[in-house]
């Protein structure tokens, strides 16, 4: 497959990696020779404007799980994939309105800091201690494995190497600099995802039409495979468990989204440091709009190969070329890197320089994060709690090399994963649903105690296990029951939430819990643009969903 990359190809993308780099190591400089604080490395000194707060977030959230992994839902699922991104528009309104005031009144570096404020120190090291494996072991591993299954499906590259290349481009501008590196290339890593994405979409929907145009292409994809187009699926159709319906509505579609966009550390981390509140609600908003264009260039690619792959006459005109790393039902993730050959020289790069974007702005988050949580809810509490910012600083690097090399290790062992998008997802809401009961009870109904909090977290793995283990075999007794996992996310909130209640209300017979966080309306105020903002959002995405409703 090397062949197919010509020297325009190579030098577009070269262009692209040092332009990261320099950047990068540009803005990680000490300014006036000072030591980075703790501020500065974990949080971008507060500096953040709402473009680049909204800029990082696409960046961080788009990876190799969505380029890679959705368009290979797209291909075998259709558009209904689509709710991730369309419904986290509604969710990013959400999580700006009624999350981000506390947050950031507060004064987090971290979101497991908010469980000590509000719970206990012991709950919040447990909490740390999970996002840590989370973040290594499923998050930056997946990443990994899917960056270089595009690498080892475009140019050949073997997985190893090609997982090295990727966590060492990632480490080398990002590490040294910390939040600020990250988040100000997230900004050019977002044009070149954009572009590049837009890029492989056009092209590919020009080869469906015969060369008319990219609206003609959708057209003809939408005429050649209409039930890819359902965003709401009928039970007779064989994705329905992997996304049930109007479940996907009303459902546990909401746990996955409020739990990623509202209480995970390397996504909300970006809003902690923004200049102001209202810089924060606006970034926020930015990366909702962001979200309604986005299945454009990660889930309509993979119906587009789809409709390749069955109509002869495309295939005929691919030639050999076309049989080459072809996605199948079965290997469905190859969808957008077999698209990729494909493109003329000059745009390959381009496009490829987008995936890579998507990929490395992902690992020097989840990095980031991983390291600040360990650095300041283990490293500080534990181990050194008289650290400066210079030991902070220290251990924070070591941290994410540390979480890397183990990542690195875990990665390769990912291969043979089909639709790696939904084992991401299903994999992750088996403890979501705990840490979402947890922390809405705690934002929201003051007489949540601690201990109901440790009680709920605690009983959500053996209720989201009950669900779990169904589908095994055992769904035919009278104990089990067989459910789609987003509704088995869906019932395992609501029964977590309820446990948390019980012995809350048990231990407090009623009253008022101390650490209660006191809300008001005027806490929930927010400005003019974001009110029109996300009333424009929400009128689109009824749109959406009315035209594509079945």
């Amino acid at each position: 497959m090397t062949g197919t990359f010509a020297i325009a190809d190579y030098a577009v993308f070269i262009v692209y990696a040092l332009l990261i780099l320099g950047v990068g190591l540009w803005v990680s400089r000490n300014k006036d020779g000072k030591e980075k604080s703790a501020e500065d490395y974990f949080l971008a000194s507060k500096s953040l404007p709402w473009w680049a707060i909204g800029a990082s977030l696409i960046a961080a959230n788009i990876s190799a799980e969505q380029f890679i992994g959705m368009s290979g839902s797209g291909f075998t699922l259709g558009l209904a994939i689509a709710s991730y991104e369309w419904m986290a528009a509604l969710t990013l309104i959400i999580v700006g309105k009624y999350f981000l005031p506390i947050f950031i009144e507060k004064g987090l570096y971290t979101i497991p800091e908010f469980i000590e404020k509000r719970y206990s120190t012991n709950l919040k090291t447990i909490l740390a201690v999970f996002w840590i494996a989370l973040y290594v072991f499923v998050n930056l591993a997946s990443v990994l494995y899917l960056g270089s299954l595009a690498l080892e499906t475009i140019m050949g590259v073997p997985m190893v190497y090609g997982v090295m290349g990727l966590a060492l481009f990632a480490v080398a501008y990002s590490l040294y600099g910390g939040l600020s590196a990250v988040s100000w290339t997230d900004v050019i890593q977002v044009v070149f995802l954009i572009i590049g994405g837009m890029v492989t979409t056009y092209l590919a929907l020009n080869t469906v039409s015969g060369g008319e145009g990219m609206w003609a292409g959708l057209s003809a994809i939408m005429d050649a495979a209409p039930d890819k187009f359902a965003m709401i699926l009928d039970k007779s159709n064989p994705e329905y468990d992997n996304l049930p319906g109007i479940g996907v509505l009303v459902g546990g579609m909401w746990v996955a989204n409020l739990y990623y966009w509202g209480f995970n550390q390397y996504i909300i981390q970006r809003t902690l440091a923004a200049k102001s509140l209202k810089e924060a609600q606006n970034g926020i908003l930015f990366a909702a709009i962001l979200k309604i264009f986005l299945p454009l260039i990660v889930v309509v690619p993979g119906i587009a190969a789809y409709v390749m792959i069955n109509d002869p006459a495309i295939m005929a005109g691919l030639g050999e070329a076309g049989q080459l790393n072809m996605p199948t039902s079965e290997q469905a993730d190859k969808a957008y890197p077999w698209l990729l050959q494909f493109l003329p020289t000059g745009f390959k790069g381009l496009a490829f320089a987008a995936l890579a974007a998507a990929i490395v702005s992902s690992l020097a988050s989840m990095l980031n994060s991983t390291a600040t949580i360990f650095t300041m809810d283990i490293y500080k509490q534990y181990i050194n709690p008289n650290a400066g910012d210079r030991a902070t600083v220290r251990m924070g690097r070591i941290s994410a090399v540390v979480a890397l090399v183990i990542a690195c290790v875990m990665a390769p062992l990912l291969g043979g994963i089909d639709q790696a998008f939904q084992f991401i997802q299903e994999y992750t809401g088996i403890v979501s649903p705990g840490i979402l009961a947890v922390f809405i009870l705690g934002l929201f109904w003051k007489k949540t105690t601690n201990q109901g909090a440790i009680t709920g977290a605690l009983a959500s793995i053996p209720i989201a296990m009950y669900f779990k283990i169904a589908p095994k075999g055992w769904s035919g007794s009278a104990l089990f029951v067989d459910l789609p996992f987003l509704h088995q996310m869906g019932y395992t909130t609501l029964l977590t939430m309820l446990v948390i209640a019980i012995v809350s209300w048990s231990q407090n017979k009623g009253a008022d819990d101390e650490k209660g966080i006191a809300i008001s309306t005027e806490t929930f105020k927010t400005g003019s643009i974001y009110n029109v903002g996300a009333f424009a959002v929400m009128i689109v995405l009824v749109a959406l969903y009315g035209l594509f409703w079945s």
